[in-house]
This record gives C-alpha cells, sequence and structure tokens, in this order.
C-alpha cells in the first residue's frame, strides 16, 4: 500500500532554504573564493529542483482537482464545503489533496489532513473497500461512518456518511437477542446417596444458590426443572462475558463439597444465535447432551452448528446402577432378531480395547443371539497383531475380514455395531458404514461434535474406563453362557490397556466386569503376554523417553527414524513418561509419510482431550491422540507447546482472577 505523499505539500518551504542557502554562499565570498562558487552553484541547483517541484505540484493538483470537479455535478472547488457530509479530494497514491471543513470537524479532529493517506481514516486500513457499492464501516473519533468513493482519473473524491446512530442501534439489537441456557446438576444422584440425612438438601440449596447469583447479574432468570436441571435464560451480551471469564460458574459450583471428598459439577449447554427462542432451545438442549456426553462439569454453547467448550476438568461421574445397561441390551436385541448378518469393527489403528470389545459383541452375536456375525480388521496396521493371532490359531482365522470381504455380505439388513469410536471419520472402513443402513455405537471417549448422528442405538458412557468394560456388561443381559476363556481374556485385555493395569479410570463396575470375566476363565497371565514386545519395539520405546524434553509439567518426545512398530512403541513411551516425577501429562510425537502423529497421556491433573481437540484430534481426559497431515515434527511441536502454554497461562489467570 502506498503511504500519502507529504513531500508534494512542503515543496514551497524548501524555497524558504534555498534562498539561505544563496545568502550562505554570498557571505562566504569574504571569506573563500572555492566555497563561494561551490556553493553558488549548489545553491542555484537546489533552486532549479525547487521550481520544477512547485510546477509539478502545481500541475498534479490542477489536474487531480479538474478531475473531480468535472466528474461530478454536485462537487466544485467553490463548494466543497457546501456538502452536507465529509469530503475529501485523494490522489492516485491514496493522499489527501483537497478537503471541506466537515471533515476537518468531523473526521480528522481539526487538523490538517493534506497529505496524509485516506488509510489512516479508515479502520481496516484497506482503500480499495470505499469503492465496493456498500463502502467500507469505519471508526473515527468515536463514531461510525460509511466511506465510500467515487473515481475521477488520477483522483477520487471520498465521502464519509454518518452511520453511528444505525450501527449502535444494530449492535444493541445483537446483543439483547436471547439466549438459552440448560444447567444439569450431574452427581446430585451421587452426592445423595453419600450424603448424610439433611447434608443432601443443603448441597442442592447451595447449587440453586449460585446458579441465582450467577443470573442475577444479567437481565435474565432461571427457572427449576425435574430432574437436577434448570432454564436460563439471558441476553447475548451476558453469554459475551460469561466467555471473557471461562464460565467461573463451574469452579464455584465446584467449590461445593461433602465430606471432603466429593464435590458438585454441572454442565450448561447454550443455544445463541439463533432465529428464534425455539431455535435456541433446541440447540441449548444439543449443547447440553454434547457436554454431558464429553464428562460433564463443563459449558457447551451451540450457534449454528460450530460448539464452544469450556471447563471439562473433573473425571467423569461413574452411574453405579445398570438399568440404562440393561434398556440397552435388550433394544440391541430387538435389532440384532430383525437383521440378517452382524458386522463388527472398531477404530482404525485398532488396538486391544477396539478388537477385544468387537470379540466380544462376536461372542454374544453369534453364540446368545444366534446371529452369523464378522469382525472388520485390517491385520497390516492393527496394533493388537498378538490377540488376532491368538484367535487364529484356536481355529477362529474365518471371523476377521476385510474390508471387501464384508462390503461383499453386505445387504440392507446387515446390522453394523461399531465399538470404542463414535467418529465416522476413525472407523475402521468408512465405505462400510456409508453402506449398511442399521447401525449400533458402543463408546466411552468423550464426545466429539463430529459423531455419528444416524445409529439406532447410541450407547455412549464416558466415565467408563474402556469399551470392552461396556461390552462385558451388555453381554450379561445378552447371554453371558457364551463367553470362552480365550473371548474373556480378550476383553480383559482391553481394560487393562485403558486403565493402565486398574490404575486409571477405574470404578466400581470396572472391577465388577473383570471379575465377572475372570469368572468366565480369563487368565491373567494369558492377558499379560498380549503385551509383549519385540527387543526393538523395547529400544524404541526406551529411547523415546530417555530423549523426552520437559515443558510445562508435560514430557514431550519425538521419534526421528520411525521403526514397523512405532505406534506401539510411541503409545507405550507416552505411558512410561507419566512415571516422570512432576510430570503431569505426556505426548510422543513421530511422523508416518505425511502426517505426523501424536499421541498423549495424563494421569487426570491435565486433560489431554482438549489438547488434542484443539490439535483436530480427540479422545478421553487421560488418553488422546491426533494426526496432522502435511506437518513437519518441528511443526507439530511449536503448535503443541503453543496449546499447552496457553493452557498454563489460562490456569494461572483463574487461580489468580484480577478482582
Amino acid at each position: 500500500m502506498v503511504k500519502g505523499n507529504k513531500s508534494r505539500f512542503i515543496t514551497p518551504l524548501l524555497l524558504v532554504m534555498v534562498i539561505l542557502m544563496f545568502v550562505m554562499s554570498f557571505a562566504s565570498l569574504w571569506w573563500n573564493h572555492y566555497v563561494f562558487v561551490a556553493e553558488i552553484v549548489a545553491s542555484i541547483a537546489a533552486l532549479a529542483v525547487v521550481i520544477i517541484g512547485i510546477l509539478n505540484m502545481k500541475r498534479y493538483l490542477g489536474r487531480v482537482i479538474f478531475d473531480a470537479v468535472h466528474s461530478s455535478d454536485d462537487i466544485s472547488i467553490e463548494r466543497i464545503n457546501a456538502i452536507s457530509v465529509a469530503a475529501a479530494v485523494i490522489g492516485s497514491d491514496n493522499e489527501i489533496v483537497l478537503v471541506n471543513d466537515l471533515f476537518k470537524k468531523q473526521i480528522s479532529g481539526e487538523k490538517d489532513p493534506t497529505g496524509d493517506n485516506i488509510e489512516d481514516y479508515l479502520t481496516n486500513k484497506n482503500p480499495v473497500t470505499m469503492y465496493e457499492d456498500n463502502g467500507t464501516d469505519t471508526f473515527v473519533n468515536n463514531k461510525w461512518y460509511i466511506a465510500f468513493a467515487v473515481r475521477a482519473g488520477e483522483s477520487s473524491v471520498v465521502y464519509f456518511i454518518d452511520d453511528n446512530t444505525y450501527k449502535s442501534n444494530s449492535d444493541e439489537y445483537i446483543l439483547s437477542r436471547p439466549v438459552v441456557g440448560l444447567i444439569a446438576f450431574d452427581n446430585k444422584e451421587e452426592l445423595e446417596r453419600e450424603a448424610e440425612e439433611g447434608e443432601a438438601s443443603r448441597i442442592t440449596v447451595l447449587v440453586e444458590k449460585a446458579i441465582a447469583k450467577w443470573i442475577s447479574g444479567t437481565t435474565g432468570f432461571y427457572k427449576r426443572m425435574s430432574g437436577g436441571r434448570y432454564l436460563v435464560m439471558f441476553e447475548e451480551r451476558f453469554v459475551r462475558q460469561f466467555i471473557d471469564e471461562k464460565f467461573k460458574i463451574l469452579e464455584e459450583i465446584r467449590a461445593i463439597e461433602i465430606n471432603d471428598r466429593m464435590c458438585a459439577t454441572v454442565s450448561i449447554g447454550i443455544g445463541r444465535g439463533g432465529t428464534t427462542v425455539k431455535e435456541c432451545e433446541q440447540w441449548a438442549r444439543q449443547a447440553l447432551d454434547m457436554a454431558l456426553g464429553r464428562g460433564g462439569d463443563q459449558v457447551a454453547v451451540k450457534k449454528n452448528e460450530v460448539y464452544q467448550f469450556f471447563g471439562g476438568l473433573s473425571k467423569g461421574i461413574e452411574k453405579r446402577d445398570k438399568v440404562r445397561t440393561r434398556v440397552i441390551a435388550a433394544t440391541l436385541t430387538n435389532h440384532v432378531n430383525n437383521c440378517s448378518n452382524v458386522i463388527i469393527m472398531g477404530h482404525r489403528y485398532s488396538d486391544l480395547d477396539s478388537v477385544g470389545a468387537c470379540i466380544g459383541m462376536w461372542s454374544a452375536m453369534v453364540k446368545g443371539l444366534h446371529r452369523n456375525a464378522y469382525i472388520v480388521i485390517d491385520r497390516q496396521q492393527t496394533l493388537a497383531k498378538p490377540l488376532v493371532t491368538s484367535f487364529e490359531k484356536a481355529g477362529f482365522d474365518s471371523i476377521f475380514k476385510t474390508e471387501n470381504e464384508a462390503l461383499d455380505i453386505i445387504d440392507d439388513h446387515t446390522l453394523l455395531i461399531i465399538v470404542d469410536t463414535h467418529s465416522p471419520n476413525f472407523v475402521e472402513s468408512k465405505t462400510i458404514y456409508e453402506r449398511c443402513k442399521t447401525v449400533v455405537v458402543i463408546d466411552h471417549h468423550r464426545m466429539m461434535v463430529n459423531h455419528i448422528d444416524n445409529a439406532v442405538v447410541f450407547y455412549h458412557e464416558p466415565y467408563a474406563s474402556s469399551a470392552c468394560e461396556m461390552t462385558a456388561e451388555l453381554i450379561q443381559y445378552l447371554g453371558d453362557y457364551s463367553l470362552s476363556r480365550l473371548e474373556s481374556e480378550a476383553l480383559l485385555s482391553g481394560i487393562m490397556l485403558d486403565t493402565k493395569n486398574f490404575v486409571l479410570r477405574t470404578g466400581v463396575r470396572t472391577f465388577e466386569a473383570a471379575a465377572f470375566l475372570k469368572s468366565k476363565g480369563a487368565d491373567t497371565v494369558e492377558v499379560k503376554r498380549l503385551f509383549s514386545n519385540s527387543i526393538d519395539t523395547y529400544k524404541v520405546k526406551y529411547k523415546l523417553v530417555s530423549e523426552a524434553e520437559i515443558f510445562n509439567y508435560c514430557a514431550i518426545a519425538f521419534a526421528d527414524n520411525p521403526t514397523p512398530d512405532i505406534r506401539i512403541a510411541s503409545a507405550q513411551a507416552a505411558d512410561e513418561l507419566l512415571g516422570i516425577e512432576n510430570v503431569k501429562a505426556s505426548f510422543v510425537m513421530y511422523k508416518t509419510n505425511k502426517t505426523v502423529n501424536i499421541s498423549a497421556r495424563s494421569l487426570g491433573d491435565m486433560n489431554v482431550q482438549v489438547i488434542m481437540e484443539a490439535l483436530g484430534g480427540g479422545g478421553h481426559q487421560t488418553m488422546a491422540a491426533c494426526q496432522l497431515e502435511n506437518t513437519s515434527i518441528a511443526e507439530a511441536r511449536e503448535r503443541l507447546l503453543s496449546i499447552i502454554n496457553d493452557l498454563e497461562i489460562n490456569k494461572k489467570a483463574q487461580s489468580n482472577p484480577v478482582s
């Protein structure tokens, strides 16, 4: 962008300087003749330059003003001050040549703007937008204007139309739009179960007081609904305020504790920007479902199809009762009885949890419900090769199908069961998913925005330790006599993998599922053998661990030369790094083709799902991953460090709020 050319307008001042040069030249005549000659020659040359500059300036101004005058019937040099709006004539370099009194009064603040670049008075600093049909909005001297220009040869005439009243009314309209929120008391039942007599009522009252105080700072209201839910309504202006504050209400609710062991948590779904209040309410319901599906203790804000998430620091609350599991099992049975066959698959680069859950569901379908069932798996890319090999050696090789083999047996009545993922982008075969008309989803990962939305059964429990735990519970209602020792060991291996040998994300139901599998003959020694590594994988794993760097309590490692088992080694290295003192989370990067893969782990103090989501991935609070295409390791590292740093800064800001 060419800036304003002030030199054209200071040329007359140079004439004064030339006169001074002549005076100095004659003064040196009595001192030194040679100096006099040199100075008089320089003065004459300078005079010539100034005269040429003045002539050029006059010609330029004359041409610009002539173009402006003859391009419009509404303006002339004599009448420019009669124009009822601020106006300016600009040259080819966007420099201001001539303005009226209103421009000086309203736009330039009484100072002479001659020679300034017009972009100095445009908010977007882009003069090209002035020539568009609707001009461009600009904020000058605390007022809004519309600036539009009319070309006139080498010059243009720019008009500034006062738009402050409209803009103020428009902004007020937007800020006053209604917003609908739904609040769910996440762990109300659990707190009531643990509380002493009278304590439960006190906790509920404290939660409601916190919500009432939160809403009292707005022009809105809240109403109590059934089932520990609340309806809130307020204006758009307050949503922006809450977003800036990162929804402090979550921390205030979390501060309500019982017996110093359990704290209250709420989930909030907010719908904003809808054309009607009804649409905002629908979005609020969807947002609340999303917040609950991601583990609760967080806020989900939905506007059109875009979600924003805040919070999510607490672990999911385990539901003790299995009523929902029994209902899901009955519904699943009805769909299986009406299908011709069953296809089961997990996610790409399947692990023991994914394959173990597939095997458990296969057993329930074939032995319990007497339907032909097959498992789709890519043998070349699975991380559970020892488990697949053990089943093939036992004579069950026919149950595993490739994508093409499965496509040949799919018909209009085929039932597809997807386990250990709920994203259509992560399934083992997207072609199979799109081909099947009836889909069932069984998953424990926190809800993603892009999830499967056409499932007839969507069994999603973010508090569950693993898909194998969920499958083991379902099997007890689908016919527990169907499990053999091999299948029980497959399910137990998935639970042990995702809980890191019953260390992370384990609840009462996790141990109940493990006990059930043990009763079916699962041998923990045989399960341990499924985790065995080759010596090469072992070396790669500990090379990653030994070369890791520490940044903001995070251990970060990189694999320079990927090996065939790098996926297994990186996942295990991420687990090992959590054993280092003061490490809250670990990240291991490795590259395959043009894609950088990141395995993330934590002990629960840091939510790695939030970090991986910022990079386009997902997962769980303690286990997540992402893939960055067309990215180098160095670029991925910088992006990861930036997100970790921002997370740490936000955490400090929340712990030390400015009063």
